[in-house]
C-alpha cells in the first residue's frame, strides 16, 4: 500500500456530473506519462450487483472479462486505458455486507459486536486496497457512487478518512461539483459548492481538489472565491467545461493542469507530460469524419441511452476508425408492429442493429426488424437476443416453421430453435448465474466472419441464458444459414451468418464489451464499412 498513491473521487451538489467520466479522464492522464493505472467504483446500492436491475433503473449492466456484472462506468475506464477490468474494480454494499455477514457466521469476529465501524468500514477498506496487493499499479483512482451526503455513502466517505489519516501521503480527494449558471441572473453560482463541501467536511474529509462542471469558464474572481471558502489552493480550483464529446475531457483537464497538480500535491516533479498523440489522432478523425451513415439500434430500452451505452460507444470508434461519423436511430421495438411500420421507419436506414434484452416485451418488433433487413439487403448485425431473433426470424419465414419461438418467450413452442442451456435448467437463483465473461469461439475458415476477424480463434464476452438449439442445425445450414462460430469446449453456436445476404450476422456474445478507443472492435468497424458501402450504392 505504502507505494501505492491512492486518489479518490466524491460528488457532490447532484448525481449525474460525470464523476466516471473525471476519473477514466485523469487515469488517462496518467497513464500517458507512463504510470500503471487502475480504477475502482464503490456503488452504495445494497444489490450485490447490477445484473439483476432494470435498464432502466440503472442503465447497461457491463460484463467483465473474469465474467462480473459490474457497473457501466467499468466500461468508460476499459475504454479509456484500453485495459480489462475486473470483479475487484467494482464493489457494492450489497457485497460488503454481504462479505462482512459471512465471516460474522464463520465465527472470524471471534465473539465481538459487529459494526459499521470497524467492521464495515475495514470491509470497504479492504477492497480498495487489494486492487494494488500485488503492486502491479502506480495508482488506484477509486470513484465513489452517489453524492456526498447520501445516507448510504456515509461509511465510503468514512473509509477514506480513515484511509486518509493512516496514509496521507500517498493519497488525496478530488471533488466534482457544480457551478451553475442562473440566466436571470446572467451568474455562475459558488453557493452549491460550498455547501457541499462543508458537508464533506462534516464527515471529516477535507478535498484537495475541486473539479467544477460548468457551463460557462469561470473567471478568476470565481475560481478565488471557491478557493477560499472550500479551503484548497487556487491553483486546485479545476474547470470542467461541458464538452461536444466525452473523449475531449482528458485534453480539457490537461489544460487545466490537473495531471500536474495531482502529482505534485503526491510528491512527483519534473515528470515528462502526457503523450497524448494517438489520442488526438483519434478526435480529430471523430470531428472530422469524410462521410456519415445512419444506423438503426432496435431494442426496448431506448428511452435511456444509457441502457446501450457500451453500443454506441462502439460505434464512436468505428467510425473514427474509417472517418465516417455513424448517426445512430434508436427505434422502440415495440413500435414495429406489422411490415407498413418498418417499411416507414427502417427504410431510411443503412444498417439496422438489434440489440441485447431479456424478456417479451418488444420481441415480434425485433423479429420484424430481422426480417426487413434480411428481405431488403440492409447490413444487419444481432447482438445476443438480437441473434437470436434472427435464428426465430429465418425458421419462420426460410424453414417454414411458423410457430418457432425462444423457450425463453414460449415454454410450449413446438419448435425451440432457442432454448435454455442444459446446466441452466436446473438453476433457480438470478444473481450472476447466466454465462458470463469471455469464452472461447472458434471461427470456419471461410467465412465472412473469418475474414472479419482474420483468425481462427477469438474470445468474446457474454452474458445469457439461452442458445441455439442444435437439434436444428441440419435444417439452418441446408436453408442457407452458416453456422459459422462455435464454441469447442460447449457445442454451442455462436455466430451465425447469411452468405446470400451482403452483410448479415448475429453473435450470441457481446462485442460492444471489448470495443476501445485505441482497438476498435473489427466487427463494428465491419459493421460501418458494410453500412457505408450500402449507403453509397443506395445513391446510384
Amino acid at each position: 500500500m505504502a507505494d501505492t498513491k491512492y486518489i479518490f473521487v466524491t460528488g457532490g451538489v447532484t448525481s449525474s456530473l460525470g464523476k466516471g467520466i473525471l476519473s477514466a479522464s485523469l487515469a488517462k492522464l496518467l497513464q500517458a506519462r507512463g504510470f500503471r493505472v487502475t480504477i475502482q467504483k464503490l456503488d452504495p446500492y445494497i444489490n450485490v450487483d447490477p445484473g439483476t436491475l432494470n435498464p432502466y433503473e440503472h442503465g447497461e449492466c457491463y460484463v467483465t472479462e473474469d465474467g462480473a456484472e459490474t457497473d457501466l462506468d467499468l466500461g468508460h475506464y476499459e475504454r479509456f486505458l484500453n485495459v480489462p477490468t475486473s470483479q475487484a474494480n467494482n464493489v457494492t454494499t450489497g457485497r460488503i455486507y454481504q462479505s462482512v455477514i459471512e465471516k460474522e457466521r464463520r465465527g472470524d469476529y471471534l465473539g465481538e459486536t459487529v459494526q459499521v465501524i470497524p467492521h464495515i468500514t475495514d470491509e470497504i477498506i479492504r477492497n480498495i486496497t487489494s486492487v494494488s496487493s500485488s503492486g502491479s499499479f502506480d495508482f488506484v483512482i477509486t470513484e465513489i457512487g452517489g453524492t456526498v451526503g447520501d445516507i448510504e455513502s456515509l461509511p465510503y466517505v468514512e473509509a477514506v478518512r480513515q484511509i486518509r489519516f493512516a496514509n496521507r501521503k500517498n493519497s488525496l480527494v478530488i471533488h466534482l461539483t457544480l457551478i451553475p449558471y442562473l440566466s436571470a441572473a446572467g451568474e455562475l453560482k459558488t453557493k452549491p459548492t460550498q455547501h457541499s463541501v462543508k458537508m464533506l467536511l462534516e464527515l471529516g474529509v477535507q478535498p484537495d481538489i475541486l473539479v467544477c462542471r460548468t457551463e460557462h469558464p469561470l473567471n478568476e474572481g470565481i475560481r478565488h472565491k471557491i478557493a477560499l471558502f472550500c479551503n484548497v489552493e487556487k491553483h486546485a480550483v479545476i474547470e470542467c467545461i461541458d464538452a461536444s464529446s466525452i473523449y475531449e475531457v482528458p485534453l480539457l483537464l490537461e489544460k487545466e493542469k490537473l495531471d500536474e497538480v495531482i502529482l505534485s500535491k503526491l510528491g512527483f516533479d519534473d515528470l515528462p507530460g502526457a503523450d497524448l498523440y494517438t489520442w488526438k489522432q483519434f478526435l480529430s478523425k471523430l470531428k472530422n469524419p469524410k462521410n456519415s451513415v445512419e444506423i438503426g439500434l432496435v431494442g426496448k430500452y431506448v428511452e435511456l441511452k444509457d441502457a446501450y451505452k457500451s453500443i454506441a460507444e462502439s460505434f464512436i470508434h468505428a467510425g473514427a476508425s474509417i472517418e465516417c461519423q455513424v448517426k445512430l436511430r434508436l427505434i422502440h421495438s415495440e413500435a414495429l408492429k406489422d411490415d407498413d411500420v418498418c417499411e416507414e421507419k427502417l427504410k431510411s436506414l443503412s444498417g439496422i442493429l438489434v440489440a441485447p434484452g431479456f424478456g417479451e416485451r418488444g420481441i415480434e418488433g425485433k423479429i420484424n426488424a430481422v426480417k426487413f433487413a434480411r428481405t431488403n439487403n440492409i447490413p444487419f448485425l444481432g447482438i445476443c437476443l438480437g441473434m437470436q431473433c434472427a435464428v426465430i426470424e429465418f425458421a419462420r419465414n426460410t424453414l417454414g416453421l411458423k410457430e418457432a419461438h425462444t423457450t425463453e418467450i414460449d415454454k410450449n413452442t413446438i419448435h425451440p430453435v432457442i432454448d435454455l442451456m442444459k446446466e441452466q435448467k436446473r438453476i433457480h437463483i438470478k444473481g450472476g448465474t447466466m454465462r458470463l465473461g469471455g469464452y472461447h469461439c472458434r471461427l470456419q475458415p471461410d467465412t465472412g466472419i473469418f475474414k472479419i476477424y482474420g483468425q481462427a480463434d477469438i474470445s468474446e464476452r457474454h452474458r445469457h441464458r439461452f442458445e441455439f438449439n442444435n437439434h436444428y442445425k441440419d435444417g439452418f445450414l441446408k436453408a442457407g444459414m452458416l453456422l459459422s462460430g462455435n464454441n469447442p469446449e460447449l457445442n454451442l453456436v455462436e455466430i451465425i451468418e447469411l452468405p446470400s445476404h451482403p452483410w448479415f450476422f448475429g453473435v450470441q456474445f457481446h462485442p460492444e464489451f471489448k470495443s476501445t478507443v485505441a482497438n476498435p472492435h473489427p466487427l463494428f468497424r465491419a459493421f460501418v464499412a458494410a453500412a457505408l458501402h450500402y449507403s453509397k450504392l443506395e445513391k446510384l
